[in-house]
């Protein structure tokens, strides 16, 4: 997708401890920046995740990581990390996510993160919750 496809768009900079023997970030760093991005996202929704962890006993479980590398992302390089999501299910979300350089249309990854919602107690999967559901929408 094009970075205008993105409604949210969350800053990086891309920090020495994060790049390999070869001077870009280490592959499994993109999940990290793509879990930062979700949380930002929701923090910039307006809802606080943590509180609703809490007052329900409900949370996401992760089922589903893929990160589709494009081209090597430089140590120091400013980014963006775009997020949407791109399917709500009965169960599920998923959210599709875009590493774009900042102020530049280049994309150097995309992917998918997909989860489950769950009942904290059982750790079975439950409806995603009007709530989320008025939040998203």
């Amino acid at each position: 997708m094009a970075k205008s496809e993105f409604d949210f768009l969350h800053d990086i900079r891309v920090r020495y401890s994060e790049i390999d023997g070869q001077g870009i970030v280490f592959n499994a760093h993109y999940l990290t920046y793509f879990d930062i991005a979700i949380t930002e996202f929701f923090r910039n929704l307006g809802f606080d995740y943590k509180e609703y962890v809490e007052r329900t006993d409900m949370d996401f479980h992760l089922v589903k990581s893929l990160v589709n590398y494009e081209k090597p992302i430089p140590f120091d390089m400013e980014m963006q990390v775009g997020c949407r999501v791109e399917k709500m299910g009965n169960t599920s979300l998923t959210f599709r996510l875009e590493i774009f350089e900042k102020g530049k249309d280049d994309r150097f990854c995309n992917g998918e993160i997909v989860w489950v919602h769950t009942d904290q107690k059982s750790h079975g999967t439950i409806r995603i919750s009007d709530e989320i559901r008025g939040i998203l929408s």
